[in-house]
Order: structure tokens, then C-alpha cells, then sequence
């Protein structure tokens, strides 16, 4: 007989493929993306064919997928969104989809931070300098005693607080979500969205990416932050409304940006990548080597529990009701 197969869909160097051999002992073929990058939904649907389960990206799994592929089972996110997903559809085709919660937020927000100090200390433009023979003596913001917004305050939005406290930042917080009170336990000031993109040297985005989250960072509220602030997306490319972003950092309206998730990845042509005044990375802020041991590990949990007909645990399945028995 042939073994069930597993798809693991993320671009993993080779060197990881061992995290997922719990699942090849269970019995699963395991097929890995040897693209390089995040697949598209023609190469998922070509991959699709006699797999129960996926260690997913950021590819789309939607209603044509979902209808397309009648053996998959599981969709387990190698990461916290969920937006390439639409769980409705998932429910209906009596798929198990699953989060890696807990895994990766440390890694996202020191990524977040390293590129605030990127930007602050002008790293990439003194790099720059120095090899193309220019010494030249300059100031920078820096980063103790600034002012950091942090909009979305969930594990990795604390997590960036916890280590912006050690540089002596002031910390405003915009989470509806979140009690004021928890906040300010948290070290940090509760501020409303108008006061806080005013008021801050950093603004930086840990919003999931959902219909009332698009385009969130609009032209309106980048014209309220300071000329001298510089934005910080970690989160998803769709939180921000890119059009505005080049022509708030074309025209200096604000000092800069360190973005890790864009509209279009990779973003070939994008008029971004003719900005000096950005510091980029391609959608890894989340893949700290212990991260990605992290994240294997609830996956291949995810994947096995969820084969024996048992919830993981710990809020990580999003749609109890493909287990239950009750999903429509």
C-alpha cells in the first residue's frame, strides 16, 4: 500500500527536513517544496494530489483548493496568521486547520526591533557609505528614551514592549482587544490611534490581516505620524496601503520604513525597491532557527493529534467542529 502523504509546503533549507521525520516514522510520506519560495496556487493544486495533510505557508487554501483536493484533511500554519485560509471553507470540507501559537513570536519581535535600530542608526546608508569610500560624520535617532507605538497587542506585540523597556522607551499600545488595564501591567500606555501615530518615533504593526485590518496604515493615518517617525510592518504586507507608503516615504513625510511583508512577495518591480529609505527582508521575521524548531515540532504535534481525531490543545485548532462532528 501506498503512505498517506504530507505535504510540507514551506521553503525549508534541507538541513530541517529532519524536524519533520516524527511524521515519516508515523507512516507518512513526506513531500517538501523544493522551490524556494512561498508556492503558488497553481504549484499547491499540482502538489495536492493524495495529501492528507500540509505543513502550510502562505499559499492560499480557499473553496477551489479545498474543493480540488478531497483527501486533505489538515492544514497545519507553520506561523500565527491565517489569512491565506479561509476557515469557512475549510469547515465545510471537513478540514482541521491548525496553528503553531506560541512558537515564533520572539523571533518576530526581535526582528521588528532589529529593524527599528536599522533604521535609527542609518546601518544600511553608513554601510553603504563606508565601502563606496565616503566618511562621512552624521547624527541618528538612535533608539533610549524614543517613543514606540505598537498597534496589535498580542504575544508579539508584549514581546516587542518587553525589549523596548530595556532601551528606556516610552510605550503606547492601541489594542481594542486588550484591557487598559493589562496595558499598562504590561509597562506600557494605552493610547488612542490618532494620539499614538502623532506622538511616536516608531510605529510599529503586529495587526492580523483581516477585512477591517486591510489597508489599515492608509494615506490618512501616515500623515499623522511625525516627518522624523519611521514605520515598522512585521505583520502582513495588506495591513498597509503600499500606493501611500512610496509616496509618504518619496516625498519625506515620514523618515522611513523597515517592512518584512509586502503586497507582492517577492516584490519584483515594486517601487518600493527604488526607495533608499526602507530596509527590506523577505517575510522572515518569524525564522529564527529556534523558531523554526519551535513551529515543526506544533506542526508535526498538530498533524498527529489531529490524525487520531484529538484536538491539540491550547487553542490551536481553529475549527473544533471538523473533530466534533458539527460542522455543516
Amino acid at each position: 500500500m501506498t503512505a498517506s502523504r504530507i505535504l510540507v509546503a514551506i521553503p525549508l533549507p534541507e538541513a530541517h527536513r529532519v524536524l519533520f521525520a516524527p511524521l515519516r516514522e508515523a507512516g507518512f510520506a513526506l513531500l517538501f517544496n523544493d522551490s524556494g519560495r512561498a508556492l503558488t496556487r497553481e504549484a499547491l493544486l499540482a502538489r495536492l494530489p493524495g495529501v492528507v495533510a500540509t505543513v502550510a505557508g502562505t499559499e492560499p487554501y480557499d473553496e477551489a483548493v479545498f474543493a480540488a483536493a478531497p483527501e486533505l484533511r489538515i492544514v497545519a500554519r507553520f506561523g500565527v496568521g491565517h489569512d491565506a485560509v479561509d476557515l469557512a471553507a475549510a469547515s465545510r470540507h471537513r478540514v482541521a486547520v491548525a496553528m503553531a501559537f506560541g512558537a515564533n513570536h520572539e523571533a518576530v519581535a526581535d526582528h521588528a526591533f532589529a529593524l527599528m535600530a536599522a533604521l535609527a542608526h542609518r546601518i544600511l546608508a553608513n554601510d553603504r557609505g563606508v565601502r563606496e569610500g565616503r566618511w562621512r560624520t552624521g547624527t541618528h535617532l538612535g533608539l533610549f528614551g524614543t517613543t514606540v507605538g505598537i498597534l496589535g497587542f498580542g504575544r508579539i506585540g508584549r514581546a516587542l514592549a518587553r525589549r523596548c523597556r530595556g532601551f528606556g522607551m516610552r510605550i503606547l499600545v492601541r489594542d481594542p482587544l486588550v484591557a487598559a488595564e493589562e496595558i499598562v501591567a504590561a509597562g506600557a500606555e494605552p493610547a488612542p490611534v490618532e494620539r499614538l501615530l502623532a506622538e511616536a518615533d516608531f510605529v510599529s504593526l503586529h495587526l492580523p490581516l483581516t477585512p477591517e485590518t486591510e489597508g489599515f496604515m492608509n494615506a490618512e493615518r501616515l500623515a499623522l505620524m511625525r516627518p522624523s517617525a519611521f514605520l515598522i510592518n512585521t505583520a502582513r504586507g495588506g495591513v498597509v496601503d503600499e500606493p501611500a507608503l512610496v509616496e509618504a516615504l518619496r516625498e519625506g513625510r515620514i523618515a522611513g520604513a523597515g517592512l518584512d511583508v509586502m503586497w507582492c512577495e517577492p516584490p519584483a518591480g515594486s517601487p518600493l525597491l527604488e526607495l533608499d529609505n526602507l530596509v527590506l527582508s523577505p517575510h522572515i521575521a518569524g525564522l529564527s532557527e529556534d523558531a523554526v524548531r519551535r513551529m515543526a515540532t506544533v506542526c508535526v504535534d498538530n498533524i498527529l493529534s489531529l490524525m487520531r481525531g484529538l484536538d491539540p490543545g491550547d487553542g490551536r485548532l481553529l475549527n473544533p467542529e471538523v473533530i466534533t462532528g458539527t460542522a455543516d
